[in-house]
């Protein structure tokens, strides 16, 4: 199951860094797909921080800064996957 946690407010490129803005719960460990026109990739959650302090969850409202395996666009949807739909880091979906 796909759950829509956040939409992708910015990007630094050379950090390999998202800031995320949450619609939904999310929390180290969960996985998640990032998805937009030209992203589409899976990836575990494994370091999250709010004001540069690491944290372990957060909730709708926040914005938090994740570190994503390849480049994110803002704009981009997160969706937490959860259930039979979790498939190994890095899986491309190719939802379309």
């Amino acid at each position: 199951m796909r759950e829509r946690v956040g939409t992708v407010t910015h990007y630094f490129n050379r950090i390999h860094v998202a800031v995320i803005a949450l619609t939904g719960e999310l929390k180290v460990g969960d996985m998640v797909h990032i998805y937009g026109h030209t992203t589409d990739f899976i990836q575990r959650v494994g370091s999250m921080e709010v004001n540069h302090r690491k944290i372990e969850y957060a909730g709708p409202g926040e914005e938090i800064a994740l570190e994503v395996v390849d480049r994110v666009r803002k704009g981009d949807t997160v969706y937490k996957i959860t259930g039979e739909d979790v498939e190994e880091p890095g899986f491309f979906c190719g939802l379309g």
